[in-house]
């Protein structure tokens, strides 16, 4: 899009970054459900000094009543929102020092057994291996009735059914039936079972919808048999895969004890490491175990995600405690208790903790699932960035209180991902480095996956420079390491994952953007000069390896074929996103050269970028559909990730930008935002699935585009439907079919590369943008949209940069304080033929032209006044007629 003269050129915009945030109230009211109410809040509900949408407050004050963070680092539950077995006073676990809550359960009697001689056999049985814990393990039909319920069968046909068990006795016994053990790997939901008599198989039980992990099958009649099967035609699919594990089968129908339990609710998502403080036990060293989970959807016996599941599985999905007799102050911290028996995986994200008095088998004798726990209180020490209202150092409000609450729970979602890098709190999977162990970073979730990624740091770090940017050096950390691990051919890692070895295509070019990011919004030279070599070597040492004879890049060049992207997509070839991306990266290279004095370096990325574009509208423009296709290789569709920065990074002009926008609205808007393809030829859903990153520069060229209620619409869908549904609050990752969880449990429901709603209110709604490295130059450019007034204060080198305006049938009025050394223009959303702009009693424009002074004019059909230095200044534009 074209810019302000005094503006630079920067990606997701045509002016530098503006971003949108989403937010949720601090004092919010819960519905039944427990989750946010949604709609406007009630003036009883609004935050103390939030406005009224009609009436702006004193600039500064409301938005605190709108922060999220707890308000210090030890954060107690809520609520108690269930309790089974014998418990007593569950309410004691929300605060410490009141009433005990007392867990109880007796010993289980021995469970029943085979006679000698029984075999066991089944449709198929998976291979042995090294299991979860890297000990070697089979999954043979025996397992399923050795008495050893750490053992189990485990079919071989990964989601496919039917799967039998036939259980062979030596001689003719009576039944009245039989008990199904199975685990919380995901547990057969529908079965039938059967016994051999008169040389035939007679069904005596079907059992539907089971999700208890022991199941008591009676049958109606006793019967005499030498052979029972059970027949498994569903299961529940877990991350471990839509397998049938059956434990054990007891010769007999045992209804479980109900293991006694609490599950409490924090009230939102929240990350660190948990503690329960014990009083006492009885002394045969009773077990709890503890599971987690974001949503109540997917809280059960097992957590919706631990980093042991991916690293040897020895807490089998919870973290175990063994209790002494005289109590504990417990803090969840990875390792074994005793051994190798009683792990617990440590720090987690979530918002539900269900404690339960259990113990696994294999923990026997150092826990044990039974006998009696007493408990003071449950909490979390929280680990994350505490975003207090004292500790913003920018803001925003406006009169709709939607927009603010997601605008706060961006910036909540940004905190629980802003944490110190630790070597038991990371992704397990090869992620841990010792040159970023103990520093602050930015990690993709506060769940998972909990490593720095550079993609999402173009999101997640703008989202941090705007709110907390005091914290910068943790966006810096995660650049200067990735540098630092930069490939001998030019190429740079996304991640520490894998050795820093993952083999994405996108994120180099992340890399550069994001780097320019940080200099634009700090102002860091140091950093600019010790990483521009890193700069010129992927630009024009990797990249070109992959660029094609049109001048297009190309993965499958240079053995690309197998790298991915943000979302691991099946696209080879030419793909939109991935050139557009090179074109914004190259001219944000070129800002760079140009600010440390690089002039050719700076004019030879200039005009790769400006060929680049030509080839990408000469190549993938789709005249047909009326946008940019996603690959010019393969079936025909479209989407959003390339149209969108197509647009935001200058490839389209402003008539190819209004076409694909108008395709984007045709085919892809659902009720939980914009989908990410427009047909599901890459893959099944594709159309269904919304990811809040790619929506972010979607949002952005709507206010770019002079759209502001089309971006205004679509933030109130996608973050909307994040706020008002469970977890509530924060951005999730990911959002699929229905508005549901995109991978289900794993889906991470606080992810910061989701907030782009932030930095879209704070430089596309209230307007107001740097234009070059540290705030030395900015722009105010509004997009008002439907929004009465806005205000807002950006954190600067030189100190805030603050804005407000009110627009009105009749007026435009824009106040904005410019901190000292720097200086910056507004422009303002009015039509410069139908106006006269007032500064003070001054008249500076009237009518049709200029009244006073060369720094007034018009630029993109908007009256400009730039040229302002530090201090207040007010502005006033009349609207004739």
């Amino acid at each position: 899009m074209p810019s302000n003269s005094t503006s630079e050129n920067t990606p997701w915009s045509g002016l530098p970054r503006r971003r949108v945030i989403a937010a949720g109230a601090g004092a919010l009211a819960l519905s039944a459900a427990g989750l946010p109410a949604a709609g406007t809040a009630s003036a009883a509900e609004r935050p103390a000094g939030a406005a009224t949408p009609s009436t702006a407050p004193r600039s500064g004050t409301g938005w605190q009543g709108y922060v999220q963070a707890p308000a210090s680092r030890a954060v107690q539950p809520v609520r108690v929102i269930a309790s089974t077995g014998d418990v007593v006073g569950p309410e004691g676990l929300l605060q410490p020092g009141g009433p005990r809550t007392v867990l109880r359960r007796p010993r289980p009697a021995p469970a029943p057994r085979w006679p000698e001689g029984t075999v066991a056999e089944a449709s198929s049985a998976h291979a042995g291996n090294n299991g979860n814990d890297g000990q070697p393990r089979t999954y043979d039909a025996k397992n399923a009735i050795d008495g050893d319920p750490g053992t189990f069968w485990n079919d071989d046909t990964l989601g496919v059914f039917p799967d039998t068990l036939t259980i062979t006795l030596p001689a003719t016994r009576e039944l009245s039936g039989i008990t199904l053990i199975s685990n919380s790997d995901g547990v057969p939901t529908a079965f039938t079972v059967d016994v051999w008599q008169n040389g035939a198989w007679q069904k005596v039980a079907t059992v539907a919808d089971n999700d208890v992990i022991q199941r008591a099958v009676p049958f109606v009649a006793k019967v005499s048999t030498t052979k029972v099967r059970v027949t498994v035609t569903g299961v529940q699919d877990t991350p471990r895969g839509a397998f049938t594990r059956v434990n054990e089968v007891w010769p007999e129908p045992v209804a479980p004890v109900v293991a006694p339990s609490v599950t409490v609710d924090f009230g939102k998502v929240v990350v660190g490491y948990p503690r329960v403080r014990f009083t006492s036990a009885s002394d045969n060293s009773p077990g709890v175990r503890l599971a987690f989970s974001e949503t109540q959807q997917f809280l059960t016996d097992r957590s919706d995600f631990t980093r042991s599941d991916q690293s040897g599985g020895a807490g089998q999905g919870t973290d175990q405690f063994a209790v002494p007799a005289a109590g504990a102050d417990w803090s969840d911290h990875k390792g074994f208790q005793a051994g190798d028996k009683v792990y617990a995986d440590g720090l987690h994200g979530f918002r539900y903790l269900r404690i339960t008095l259990d113990a696994l088998a294999g923990d026997a004798p150092a826990a044990q699932p039974w006998g009696t726990v007493e408990i003071d209180s449950v909490g979390l020490d929280f680990s994350a960035y505490l975003g207090t209202p004292s500790t913003y150092r920018g803001w925003f409000l406006c009169s709709d209180d939607d927009l603010n609450r997601y605008w706060y729970g961006a910036s909540y979602t940004n905190e629980l991902v802003t944490d110190t890098f630790r070597q038991d709190d990371v992704d397990p999977r090869n992620a841990w480095s010792p040159s970023l162990e103990g520093k602050s970073v930015l990690h993709d979730g506060a769940k998972r996956d909990r490593d720095p990624y550079v993609g999402d740091l173009a999101v997640s770090a703008r989202t941090l420079y705007l709110t907390h940017d005091d914290a910068a050096a943790a966006a810096r950390n995660v650049l200067a390491d990735l540098a630092d691990h930069q490939r001998a051919d030019g190429w740079i890692p996304p991640a520490s994952i894998s050795g820093y070895a993952l083999p994405l295509f996108d994120y180099p070019l992340w890399w550069v953007t994001c780097s320019w990011d940080y200099v634009l919004y700090t102002g860091d030279r140091s950093y600019a000069n010790r990483y521009y070599p890193n700069l010129l070597k992927v630009l024009d040492t990797w990249y070109p390896t992959v660029t094609d004879s049109a001048g297009l890049l190309s993965k499958g060049l240079n053995g690309t074929g197998g790298y991915g992207d943000y979302a691991f997509l099946n696209r080879t070839g030419r793909i939109t996103y991935y050139n557009a991306n090179y074109v914004q990266a190259l001219n944000d290279a070129a800002l760079m050269a140009r600010w440390l004095g690089r002039e050719g370096d700076a004019n030879r990325w200039t005009q790769r970028a400006a060929s680049v574009k030509d080839a990408i509208n000469a190549h993938l423009w789709d005249e047909a559909a009326g946008a940019y296709l996603d690959s010019a290789t393969g079936p025909v569709r479209h989407a959003q990730d390339g149209n969108a920065i197509a647009i935001t990074a200058g490839v389209a002009d402003s008539e190819r930008a209004a076409s694909a926008l108008a395709h984007l609205d045709a085919t892809t808007q659902r009720p939980y935002g914009n989908a990410f393809m427009d047909n599901d030829t890459i893959f099944g859903d594709a159309s269904q699935r919304v990811y809040a990153f790619t929506s972010y520069p979607e949002i952005v060229a709507r206010f770019e585009a002079g759209r502001a209620e089309s971006a205004i619409d679509q933030i109130r869908r996608t973050y909307g439907w994040m706020d008002s549904h469970d977890p509530g609050i924060t951005n999730w990752e990911g959002i699929g079919p229905g508005g549901s969880l995109y991978e289900g449990a794993y889906t991470s429901m606080a992810h910061g590369w989701s907030t782009g709603v932030l930095p879209a209110l704070t430089h596309q709604l209230l307007g107001a943008v740097p234009t070059s490295p540290g705030y030395a130059t900015w722009e105010v450019r509004p997009h008002p949209g439907g929004i009465a007034w806005a205000q807002g204060q950006l954190p600067t080198p030189q100190g805030p940069l603050a804005v407000s305006w009110e627009n009105t049938a009749k007026v435009f009025a824009l106040t904005v304080h410019v901190p000292a050394g720097t200086r910056g223009a507004v422009a303002f959303p009015v039509d410069s033929h139908d106006v006269t702009l007032r500064k003070g009693g001054r008249v500076l424009w009237g009518g049709h032209r200029a009244s006073a002074g060369r720094d007034v004019g018009v630029t993109d059909g908007r009256i400009t006044v730039s040229g302002l230095r530090a201090g207040t200044h007010s502005f006033s534009a009349v609207r004739h007629g």
